[in-house]
């Protein structure tokens, strides 16, 4: 079960943007890997569901809320889980 304890505090409007969201009523399926998925596959789903996100009005709401949410699985924002979790932890030089 999701610790909720994890999430940010909700205030009034902070889903609002995903009202306009380019994957609004899109299959869940192609945003998040089953379980096993490597490779190719894995790939392809990615970047199928990353060019929904290039066109999304509200891509930078979208990632915003993953970083801060620390969102553990699926594309958000046009980020995967490992790439959203390098961002999380750069530390510039």
């Amino acid at each position: 079960m999701t610790e909720l304890r994890r999430f940010p505090a909700l205030r009034e409007g902070d889903w609002d943007w995903q009202v306009g969201a380019a994957c609004r009523g899109s299959d869940t399926a192609n945003f998040y890997h089953p379980e096993n998925e490597r490779g190719p596959s894995r790939a392809r789903r990615e970047m199928q569901a990353k060019a929904v996100c290039a066109s999304c009005p509200v891509i930078d709401n979208c990632l915003r809320w993953a970083l801060a949410a620390r969102e553990p699985y699926g594309v958000w924002g046009g980020l995967s889980t490992e790439e959203r979790e390098a961002l999380l932890t750069f530390q510039p030089a």
